[in-house]
Formats: structure tokens, sequence, C-alpha cells
């Protein structure tokens, strides 16, 4: 069980709410039972880490099961350790890293698709997790991000959509 939350395996996983550290690592913070439920049913490759603690995996067993099916080691943290971990002020108790799966414009309409969201210079991460949430709601084939949009993998932007951020190709240019 992890119990230090100075520790640099944490500190690295923090750090991940950073900009920066995303783009240096292709990594990015994913937290609550939701959001990594829907990566482990629709993108359990891109999953790297996945921490919780006890309480947590008492209440989600179904994320603990799912892990093990997908062949991921999943790691007990001390609540300090997820308080640390996480971008959030109160943590749900479930933590995972992933790698960015960025798509490119040219493969979006390669595809053929029938419906796109565009999105130009979103900025607010709440609310570009929102359109993404939405336009996966809608049945849209993809999300294109245009301008000066907010990184797709912030962790605000990541956590308002719910999962969704695995449902569909979301690429930048």
């Amino acid at each position: 069980m992890l119990e230090n939350p100075r520790s640099p395996r944490v500190r690295a996983v923090a750090k991940l709410s950073k900009r920066s550290a995303r783009q240096e690592t292709g990594l990015f913070l994913l937290e609550g039972p939701q959001a990594v439920r829907e990566a482990l049913t629709y993108r359990s490759d891109a999953l790297v880490e996945l921490y919780a603690t006890p309480g947590a995996l008492d209440r989600h067993g179904d994320i603990r099961d799912a892990a093990r099916a997908a062949g991921l080691d999943l790691e007990l943290a001390s609540e300090a350790v997820l308080d640390a971990m996480a971008d959030t002020v109160t943590p749900q108790g479930i933590v995972a890293v992933a790698r960015q799966t960025p798509s490119s414009v040219a493969d979006v309409f390669a595809a053929r698709p029938r419906l796109v969201a565009i999105c130009e210079q979103v900025r607010d991460p709440g609310n570009l997790g929102t359109i993404i949430r939405a336009a996966d709601a809608a049945g849209a084939d993809a999300v294109i991000l245009t301008g000066k949009s907010v990184d797709p993998y912030n962790p605000k932007v990541v956590r308002s959509t719910t999962g969704s951020l695995f449902h569909l190709p979301i690429a930048v240019g």
C-alpha cells in the first residue's frame, strides 16, 4: 500500500495536473469511479496505473474486477496519498494515469464521419468537457478542437466528460 504522499511516484502522478507534465509524458490524470470505469470498458489499453483506497474498492468492486480482467495492477493507497495525487478538493478514492490518445484531423475525416463537433477557441475546461459529453450523447463521430482551445486532457475537462473522452476521437488542429 502506498502511504507516503511525498514519494516520487505520488508526486509524478500529481504533476499530471499541469499541462507541461502532460505534454512531456503523454499521460493524463483520471479521477473518480465513473471515469475509470469508462476507461476500463472502452480503452483499457490506455490505462497505465490505477490507484484506489481500500474504502473505494469496497464500494466499487466492479472496478477491481475490470482492472484484473484487463491485466492491470491496482495499487492500494491511503487517503492522504489519493489527496496528494488528485486535482479535486474531495477525491472519490480512485485515480488512474492514462496515455493520451489524440487523433489527427486527417484521420477523423478519413473515417468519413457523419457528425463532427468542431470547437473554436473553447477556453473553459468545464465547457469543453460538457461539449464532448454532449457530442457523445448526440452520436457524433469525433470532436475537433481548433485555435487556442483548452487542452482536452486538462483534469477539469476529463472530469466533466464523465468518461465520454474514451468514446470518440478527439483531434486538435
